[in-house]
């Protein structure tokens, strides 16, 4: 009798149960059924937020790089020149310098452009430039530092020069000596062991293929001055190399040209036959520089700056 009454009560137990199992069953396949429905729903909802936010970032990104490339409207371009030649500011250019550097800058806009020196004036060039680069280089550390934070977009380095205005002309003759070899027209200044040559810089800047280059730096105002040897040698060794030579002719403004090593500098490499006569003043040199020519000059034959026996006599 004990052992029918426990299975009695085990068969009742399952009996009870039974029902219990079903609701669980039922419950169970609700849950999952409402977890995978969440799952898809979800998942529509970030790939459609995925798809829009790539339409917008698509859209943004095309934007700006439609934009990257606008030149400044005319007027306010003009009017930038305008203002910028009747500043009161201290050492910077005169009136038709600075309108002589912008009729460049408005032809060949939006360009690469290099400058040498920093100045009164360089926040004008960098939105002349709109849309273009405009890298400056200079000999003070401290000025890039100050310049760069108090006008954004300004792309400033610090060049070291070794050389001083004093010893030009030994400069002169011995980059005369070596051009065909460490000072040739058409080398990587990179590795250039010439003692003109500017090989310092980031390694992504001799790569531009820059359009025009404004020497105005660096300082050359007494015989300790680094002069711009350096800055005219190594533009016109830019110009005939790599990238730059590549995508065609590269124009070239020397300012200050009414001093000594400007114009002795530039005749050596620069030379007359690429300069355009008229377009600039008598502080303002403009030059054209096309790639090709012989490889170990410089100049035409007779072109280079090799005093000639009159300017020899008029120096005694």
């Amino acid at each position: 009798m004990k052992s029918i009454g426990s299975r009695d009560k085990l068969q009742a137990a399952a009996a009870a149960t039974g029902p219990r199992r079903v609701l669980l069953l039922v419950f169970a396949s609700c849950f999952a059924f409402a977890t995978l429905l969440t799952f898809l729903y979800t998942s529509s909802g970030f790939a459609s937020a995925a798809s829009s936010g790539s339409r917008l970032g698509s859209s943004s990104s095309s934007n700006a790089a439609a934009g990257s490339g606008a030149a400044l409207p005319l007027p306010v371009f003009d009017a930038l020149v305008h203002y910028a030649s009747f500043s009161n500011a201290t050492h910077r250019m005169t009136d038709t310098d600075i309108r002589a550097i912008s009729a460049i800058l408005r032809a060949r806009g939006p360009c690469n452009l290099l400058v040498f020196g920093l100045g009164a004036e360089s926040p004008l060039w960098l939105a002349l430039n709109h849309g273009g680069r405009t890298v400056y280089l200079d000999e003070n550390e401290f000025y890039v530092k100050y310049l760069e934070p108090r006008h954004p977009g300004l792309e400033a380095y610090d060049v070291s020069y070794t050389t001083k205005v004093r010893d030009f002309r030994d400069l002169l003759e011995a980059a005369r000596g070596s051009r065909a070899a460490e000072c040739r027209p058409v080398q990587n200044l990179l590795f250039s062991e010439c003692r003109l040559a500017i090989n310092d810089l980031p390694n992504e800047l001799y790569d531009v293929p820059w359009d025009v280059v404004l020497i105005d730096g660096p300082s050359g105002w007494n015989p300790n001055s680094p002069g711009r040897m350096p800055s005219i040698f190594t533009t016109a060794v830019l110009a005939r190399s790599g990238a730059t030579a590549a995508k065609g002719p590269t124009d070239v403004l020397v300012h200050d040209f009414n001093f000594e090593v400007e114009q002795v500098v530039s005749k050596e490499f620069l030379c007359d036959e690429n300069r355009v006569a008229g377009s600039g003043t008598p502080s303002l040199a403009h030059y054209v520089i096309r790639s090709g020519g012989p490889a170990d000059a410089f100049c035409a034959a007779g072109q280079d700056g090799r005093a000639t026996s009159e300017e020899k006599t008029r120096r005694k």
